[in-house]
């Protein structure tokens, strides 16, 4: 027995080199072709989405996992992961912002728009069990679910989009920068400031004697945090997931004849209308997504992954939570890499908003999760 062991366990890693290899001449020779033929600057944040989907899928960092094991398991050891990342990012980012004007903060508006979409959002990804970054990074390592469910949330973050103009006409104020508003200095204690206190609160919720930090989660947190700087650096803006979900959507919807570009409040502001007319490797979102997508292909290479089948009613309702979760990510202006992480981290007060109300959604979605036995 210990012998066919020994034969069986190096023929493994054998077969897992093998196919990571081509993976890695793939990106590799991605890289090369858009450093040639689209621009350097698209090709290395090629490799930051890359390194981005490694890291995700790598070290499974997923912000919907540690809210729930945090309610459910009273475990605050994904939580701890989150604070640290949000603390890197803020401490990185906010004094580039402070210094260079020419970077932009991930700001959006205080909004009925944002309070509604932020709820549903943090309902609907605890059904589906993934959130944008993690819908993104568990779909390139062949997760089912996050697969199908993929077209469904671009399709929805399309739709919100159409409809974002009526939302915003129910009551909207203007961004709030705090680095514009108060410098970077005071922004960043602030914000570090009130992370301590949620440490704290979860402190409180948890007791004292539970295991509060995991090298996983951290060493995810810090790789996360050194990667969304760089693209902060090469791109200008902050790193975000869901815009280029809608773009690829609006792109297909484009090739149509059911829908004109003009006809949209949205998709007619000329920022949005340039990139509907350019490649989608020309798109900074785009560009990071596909290399998420192959960062978890690569990591799925070499380290397989599992997911329970499901009956036809867990589908029928994931499925349908896809679909709400982009039509809100839209609405709240970013999910928890767009709203949370990257409004956060640099100074914007929606970014705290959305956290308060996807955190209430998160409460009922784990319910909904029990109730339809996706947790059995």
């Amino acid at each position: 027995m210990a012998s066919a062991q020994s034969v069986t366990a190096p023929a493994a890693a054998s077969t897992l080199r093998s196919g990571r290899a081509p993976l890695s001449a793939a990106i590799g020779t991605a890289f090369l072709l858009l450093a040639v033929f689209v621009s350097i600057r698209q090709a290395a944040l090629f490799l930051v989405g890359v390194g981005l989907g490694v890291a995700l899928a790598g070290c499974r960092f997923g912000f919907t996992t540690g809210w729930r094991q945090l309610v459910t398991e009273r475990d605050p050891r994904g939580l701890t992961g989150q604070l640290v990342l949000l603390a890197m990012a803020a401490a990185f980012a906010m004094p580039l912002l402070g210094r260079f004007s020419e970077l932009q903060a991930a700001l959006g508006p205080p909004s009925v728009a944002l309070l509604l979409g932020a709820f549903l959002f943090g309902m609907t990804m605890q059904i589906a069990d993934g959130c944008g970054s993690g819908t993104l990074y568990k779909a390139g390592m062949g997760v089912p679910l996050n697969l199908a469910l993929l077209p469904l949330f671009a399709l929805g973050s399309f739709l919100g989009s159409l409809h974002l103009e009526h939302w915003l006409s129910l009551g909207a104020s203007e961004p709030v920068g705090m680095v514009d508003r108060l410098g970077a200095g005071p922004a960043l204690a602030m914000t570090l400031a009130a992370l301590m206190l949620l440490a704290a609160l979860a402190r409180w919720w948890v007791g004292p004697s539970r295991r509060w930090i995991d090298r996983r989660w951290i060493t995810g947190a810090v790789a996360l945090a050194v990667l969304a700087t760089l693209n902060l650096l090469l791109a200008g803006q902050p790193w975000g997931v869901v815009y280029g979900f809608g773009l690829w959507a609006a792109k297909l919807a484009q090739a149509t004849s059911w829908w004109e570009p003009a006809g949209s409040a949205f998709w007619s502001q000329s920022g949005h209308a340039a990139r509907l007319s350019q490649s989608l490797l020309l798109d900074i979102t785009s560009i990071t997504n596909l290399g998420i997508l192959a960062g978890a292909l690569w990591v799925s290479a070499r380290e397989g992954a599992s997911s329970r089948p499901l009956t036809s009613r867990q589908w029928l309702i994931g499925l349908a939570a896809g679909l709400v979760m982009g039509y809100s990510s839209r609405l709240a202006f970013g999910c928890n890499v767009g709203a949370m992480l990257s409004g956060i981290s640099t100074g914007s007060v929606h970014g705290w908003i959305w956290v308060a109300l996807a955190f209430a959604g998160t409460l009922i979605g784990i319910r909904l999760r029990r109730r339809f036995g996706f947790d059995q």
